[in-house]
Parts: structure tokens; C-alpha cells; sequence
């Protein structure tokens, strides 16, 4: 498709709209793996929503791709029923509007011949549609698909060295099992498409509550003072689920709970909460100080696996009321599984503001409720000037960012009871996201929106994935869960010397968690 310079650049610029927020150029929208849950239940909403919003071009089309036999008829359809069930709606002027810029195409993910035909229907469709030459190849497939996918797009032209426009890849987590193969696979996307081109999603940095912990921080004077170790006493980091496998037995058996959510969003809401301020909210300033506070969080070796972590899984228990079976009894489980559903850890920081001060961090499924939240507890007054009026031991001081589901901000501190004696109770200052009386946009409809932008702040960097696996890697290792020619990292793979403790589903996790603070003469806080 033949471009001149002056309209490769014009197809390129943002449009500011109304509401102060920039609108990208017109581009296609390529997914593969399209027929997966993933298209129907996140990307589209989220595309709909952003073109609710007037933020998504006139010119634009969506282009499906994956294994199944559907035609653009039953495709769209499929979409629609998608957006009934998770946007609750289907039927107006601006789904049919998208209705008749959606395409499908079939292809399996290793043949030449088909990116051929892929690269001609995108020539056509754009033609027809108007929309000029950018591209946006968001890979929602097994992660065994990325690589061989990128090298095609490559062959075929589609890739980075596209002149008409501008061709961009997503890639879904997980990035890579450990470190080996997360440099291998960045090496890999690499041969096609530049860094500045690579998009490395994690859906959790999409999020308003953890885009406010760097606001929290660094746009009120009174909090950033005390952000260090002469201030904080030890940091709390939960993400607490109540679900259990929910049909995705085979997933987990390859993944567990560190893989699944210690080695990207555990690690992304602890580099946004211990990272320094960056001199300006861009792409390089911000994810220089995460990789820095990455590479700065003490390694791992053989001692503090065993001391300093601790993994369960959870056996048949209630939640919210409700008898649920063990993790070995779920499907695609195998009956001597070693895979972890539960983590918690001790993250020690070693830079001037951090030395000492412990991060504590937990993941688990087949818990009480549904939680995330960072919790910084401040140390005790040093000196209590009411020790001799029967008020009793002072509590620490707690600051809360809570993420999901009851998103808001807490400080708990001591107050004086009403009363002619000295009695100090514990009270909440709390600010909820109700405030601002609109729902917040789900975390896909910002990263969407930022990777046509062609704005890489939200997103994690080559070096940002391989710093966050260099810490976890050694305890997979330490597990005997670090991949092996002829083996899954699943099942029954796993060093049996090292304990995996047992938890009840419905309780806060394994007794082990719990002395894992208690050696520290701390507690974890229910979220």
C-alpha cells in the first residue's frame, strides 16, 4: 500500500478532543486469538466504551483472527453477545456503527502463506475504510503463539519495518516462565519489531487505584516526607482472591500463584509504591525508577527461600457459605500436585530509603473475599507522653490504598474518646473513588487507548520483565518449579524438601504465613 511521508505522519498525530483527552489516529485493530474469552469479555467492551467516550477515530476497523471457522456475520455476533453480557448493551447506533468495521479471518499461527493473506485483507479493508496504514497486533493466544506470530508478521511486512504508518504489537502476560525465556522471547520480538513498538500488557497498571498511588505520592507534599525508612515501620501488599480455578485447571497447573500474580502485579504495585519519584510522569522517567528499585530488592538465595517464603495450597473448605473442593480435586489437576495457589514473602529493599524496612507481600486464591490493597504502617511514636494515664499501648499508624473492589484511601491514626479521661481509640480519615460519582473506566479501555497513542508509561519495558523475573527466579529454582528439558513446570514437578503448606479454602491462608510475621513480632492485617 503505497504512502506518502506527509500522510504516514498525518495517519500518526493524536486528535485533543473535548474533554481534554487525546484521541489517536485512525488504525486497525488486529487481535489474534480472537475468538477467545479474552476479545468478549475485556478488549471489545473496552473498545465500545472508548468509543462512548469519543475516543476512538471515526476511521477505524477491528479485524479478528484465529483458528476457528467463522465467518464476519457469526463473528460480530459473537462480540455482540459479548458486549450483552459484559457492558450491558448491544443494541444502538454506536455498536452498529462498529458492527460494520469488524472483520474476521481464519488462520492457524505457522503458515506463511496465510499472514500473506491476512497482510492483503488488511490492504483492503483499510482502502475501503480509509483509514490510512497504522497497525495494532494484540496477541491474546498462549503464549507459545507470540513468537512464531511476530516472526510472520515480520515475513510478511507486517512488522517493524512498516513504512506506511505505524505497526505495533501487544503482548498478554505471562511474559516468559523464568528468566531464560523471557530474554529469549524478547530477543525473539525484538528481530521484528523495535522496543518502542512492544507493548508488554499487564492489566493492573491500567487500573485508576494503582495510577493513584504515584499521584498519592507525589502530588501531596505531606505524605512524600515520610515515605522511608525513618517513617515506615514495614509494607503490606495483598491481593486476595476468593475464586478458584474456574475451569482453568491445565493454566494453573503450568503457571501457580507465583508465575500468575507474584512476578508481575505483586512486583508492579511494589515498584510504584518503593520506587523514587521520577522527574516527570513519561515512559523512560517512570520505568527507569522501577527498574532501578527492581534491581535494587535484595536476591533470593537458597537460605532466604527457605526463611523468607512461603507457599500453600488450599484444600476443600467454604467460601462465602459455600463448600468448594480442593485444589487437587479440581479439573485438569493432577492428584499429587505441588503447584502453589497461595505465596507470601519478605522483600527486603536495600537502597538509602529503604534499608531494613520489610515489604511483605501475599497472593492467594480460595480466600475469605476479594482484596487488593497496599497497607504502609508507620512506626510507633517514639515517645508516649499518656503512659501514666491508663491509655494503654499505642497502635501503629496504617495508610491504606485500597485497589479493588472498595477503591479508595485510608489513614487510620489514634484520636482522644470523648470524656473526662485519657482514652485513645483508633479512628479512619477514609476517601472512597464514589467521590468523583462516575464509574471508572476499566483498566483495558486505558491501555488500549495509551497503545494506539503510542504511550509505553503503563506498560512494562524489556529490562523492567527481566529485573522482575531475576528476583523471582531463584525461588522457582529454590522449588524445583524452573523449567527442565522433558518436564512441566507443574504437577508433580516440584523439591518435596521444601514444605507446601496446606490452607483451608475460605481461611487467610497457610499457619506458615502467619509465622512468617510473627518471627518479625508483626501480623498481617485483614484487607
Amino acid at each position: 500500500m503505497a504512502v506518502t511521508m506527509e500522510h504516514a505522519l498525518e495517519v500518526g498525530a493524536a486528535e485533543v478532543v473535548g474533554t481534554g483527552d487525546r484521541r489517536p489516529a485512525p488504525f486497525t485493530f488486529v487481535v489474534f486469538g480472537a475468538s477467545g474469552d479474552l476479545t468478549r469479555r475485556k478488549l471489545v467492551p473496552a473498545l465500545y466504551s472508548l468509543d462512548k467516550r469519543g475516543l476512538l477515530p471515526e476511521k477505524f476497523a477491528l479485524v479478528g483472527v484465529a483458528r476457528r471457522p467463522l465467518g464476519d456475520e457469526a463473528f460480530r455476533s459473537g462480540l455482540q453477545e459479548g458486549l450483552r453480557q459484559f457492558a450491558g448493551t448491544d443494541q444502538d447506533w454506536r455498536w452498529e456503527r462498529l458492527r460494520n468495521q469488524v472483520f474476521y479471518f481464519q488462520s492457524n499461527y505457522t503458515d506463511p502463506g496465510s499472514f500473506r493473506e491476512l497482510a492483503s485483507l488488511l490492504e483492503r479493508v483499510e482502502r475501503e475504510k480509509g483509514i490510512g496504514g497504522n497497525r495494532l497486533f494484540y496477541l491474546a493466544t498462549p503464549p507459545e503463539a507470540y513468537a512464531p506470530i511476530a516472526e510472520l508478521l515480520g515475513a510478511v511486512g507486517l512488522g517493524g519495518n512498516w513504512t506506511g504508518g505505524y505497526s505495533r504489537i501487544v503482548v498478554e502476560k505471562p511474559f516468559g516462565r523464568d528468566l531464560e525465556t523471557a530474554r529469549r522471547l524478547n530477543t525473539q520480538l525484538h528481530s521484528v519489531f523495535p522496543e518502542d513498538q512492544i507493548f508488554r500488557i499487564d492489566h493492573y497498571l491500567g487500573k485508576e487505584t494503582v495510577q493513584n498511588i504515584l499521584v498519592f505520592r507525589l502530588a501531596n507534599s505531606i505524605f512524600e516526607p515520610l515515605w522511608n525508612r525513618q517513617y515506615v515501620d514495614h509494607v503490606q501488599i495483598s491481593i486476595a482472591e476468593s475464586i478458584g480455578l474456574e475451569g482453568r485447571g491445565l493454566y494453573y497447573e503450568e503457571s501457580g500463584a507465583l508465575r500468575d500474580m507474584v512476578q508481575n502485579h505483586l512486583l508492579q504495585l511494589l515498584s510504584l509504591v518503593a520506587m523514587e519519584p521520577p522527574a516527570s510522569f513519561d515512559a523512560h522517567a517512570v520505568r527507569d525508577e522501577k527498574v532501578k528499585l527492581l534491581h535494587a530488592i535484595r536476591p533470593f538465595d537458597a537460605k532466604a527461600v527457605r526463611e523468607s517464603v512461603v507457599r500453600g495450597q488450599y484444600v476443600a473448605g467454604r467460601v462465602a457459605g459455600k463448600a468448594v473442593p480442593g485444589y487437587r480435586e479440581e479439573s485438569g489437576v493432577v492428584p499429587d500436585s505441588q503447584t502453589e495457589t497461595y505465596v507470601a514473602m519478605k522483600l527486603l529493599i536495600d537502597n538509602w530509603r529503604w534499608a531494613g524496612v520489610p515489604f511483605y507481600v501475599r497472593t492467594g486464591k480460595r480466600l475469605p473475599r476479594r482484596a487488593t490493597d497496599v497497607a504502609v504502617v508507620f512506626r510507633p511514636a517514639p515517645h508516649s507522653a499518656f503512659r501514666h494515664t491508663g491509655a494503654g499501648a499505642l497502635d501503629a499508624n496504617e495508610l491504606v490504598l485500597r485497589i479493588q473492589p472498595d477503591e479508595g484511601i485510608g489513614l487510620r491514626f489514634g484520636a482522644k474518646v470523648p470524656g473526662p479521661a485519657i482514652r485513645i481509640q483508633d479512628v479512619d480519615m477514609d476517601f472512597s473513588y464514589g467521590a468523583f460519582g462516575s464509574g471508572q473506566p476499566e483498566a483495558y479501555e486505558r491501555l488500549l487507548l495509551d497503545a494506539a497513542l503510542g504511550d509505553s508509561t503503563l506498560f512494562t519495558r524489556r529490562d523492567e520483565v527481566e529485573a522482575a523475573w531475576a528476583v523471582m527466579t531463584p525461588v522457582l529454582e529454590g522449588w524445583g518449579r524452573v523449567d527442565t528439558p522433558g518436564t512441566m513446570a507443574g504437577g508433580a514437578v516440584g523439591n518435596r524438601e521444601l514444605p507446601l503448606s496446606t490452607y483451608a479454602a475460605g481461611s487467610w491462608g497457610p499457619m506458615a504465613a502467619d509465622e512468617l510475621l510473627a518471627r518479625d513480632s508483626r501480623t498481617w492485617r485483614k484487607p
